[in-house]
């Protein structure tokens, strides 16, 4: 079944460059997390990461792995790519937090040999850019970045690499610089399998990356109809409404974790934001966000609409009546399925909005 399928995909995800490049903070900017909260990758000024580390997203089936810096004395470049098992991520963001070196272009180089995607991120750019303001009274950002993304393609280039890819990036403000750019570049190179399940499990960086989730969720839909329809064929009276509760339960899960409105991952965006976590759940207006979804809890809030009790009752009840019975009750199970699964999503995507723009403390209407 697709959505079996769906749910089987797994990508890996390797973060490398040379040691206190920050590589473990952009481990933790792709996750949402901020540096020194549980389940965060451990940061340092030297080299935390003796060995290859992975970290879970929600999905489970999603791994960014943080490598050992390249470089050190532990870990020397002939020596690290066999080390680390290089062969089996999916892509590789290669990080430096000044210029890139040798080493770099030489991980580049060995995974263009494997046919693989890579992209460069100089990372701390949050760090530069105050410095640069103290120094200069007529500071111009934009003339500043593209400064320095010019000087680190002319680096990549004198060591032999074409095109390189570079975003400029901070760790700790995914929202601003570059950060957005990598996300569009990486999430188009990959298949689309495996690009709809990284962009459901990547933090909330813009209302834009909020409209490619609602998007990418929507799209599942159709999917869930099917199975309901299915299960709507199957002439055991209750069966078709028992499935369709579960799906729908199946789904409401998915949407809460994707658009970020868990427990757990509000609490994780109020320390990467400071807003605290009482501020970001007035936001919320659906029963399903920011608590432990049950059957009972979808239940009773599709029970709520009259719409959803009136096809449900059609459905049961057509199953009364040989042959054409069943086949209405199959068109009102997908219909009732369609409605519960658009109006979940929806409003979960409206909590997402109001909480991400009270987390930035945007002035953006919903």
């Amino acid at each position: 079944m697709y959505l079996d399928k769906m749910n089987n995909i797994t990508l890996n995800i390797a973060i490398t460059g040379e040691g206190g490049s920050g590589k473990s903070t952009l481990v933790n900017a792709l996750r949402g997390i901020k540096n020194g909260t549980e389940g965060a990758a451990p940061t340092g000024v030297v080299e935390t990461t003796m060995k290859p580390t992975d970290y879970p997203y929600p999905n489970k089936n999603i791994r960014i792995w943080d490598l050992p810096g390249i470089g050190t004395p532990n870990f020397t470049a002939d020596k690290y790519l066999e080390y680390v098992g290089f062969e089996k991520y999916d892509f590789f963001i290669i990080v430096s937090c000044d210029r890139f070196r040798e080493n770099d272009a030489k991980l580049a180089k060995e995974i263009q040999k494997m046919k693989k995607k890579f992209y460069f991120v100089r990372s701390k750019i949050d760090h530069n850019i105050q410095d640069e303001k103290e120094e200069d009274p007529n500071f111009n950002e934009e003339d500043f970045l593209k400064r320095i993304r010019d000087k680190c393609i002319e680096e990549l280039q004198k060591l032999g690499i074409e095109s390189p890819k570079v975003f400029l990036v901070s760790g700790k403000k995914c929202h601003l610089y570059e950060f957005k750019d990598l996300r569009k570049t990486v999430l188009e190179d990959l298949p689309k399998h495996q690009r709809d399940v990284l962009l459901l499990a990547l933090p909330n960086i813009s209302l834009e990356a909020i409209k490619q989730k609602k998007e990418t969720l929507g799209s599942k839909i159709k999917w869930y109809i099917v199975a309901s329809v299915a299960a709507a064929a199957v002439p055991i009276p209750g069966l078709s409404v028992s499935v369709d509760l579960s799906m729908i339960v199946g789904f409401a899960i998915q949407c809460v974790i994707s658009l970020g409105l868990t427990p757990g991952l509000l609490q994780k965006l109020s320390d990467v934001t400071g807003v605290s976590l009482e501020d970001l759940k007035a936001e919320l207006k659906s029963p399903l966000a920011g608590v432990t979804i049950t059957d009972a809890l979808v239940l009773q809030m599709l029970t709520r609409s009259a719409a959803f009790i009136a096809v449900t009752t059609l459905e049961e009840g057509a199953r009364l009546v040989p042959v054409i019975g069943t086949v209405v009750a199959i068109s009102l199970s997908g219909v009732t399925t369609d409605r519960a699964l658009q109006y979940i999503l929806n409003i979960l995507a409206e909590d997402t909005q109001r909480v991400f723009i009270k987390a930035l403390g945007l002035n953006t209407p919903v």
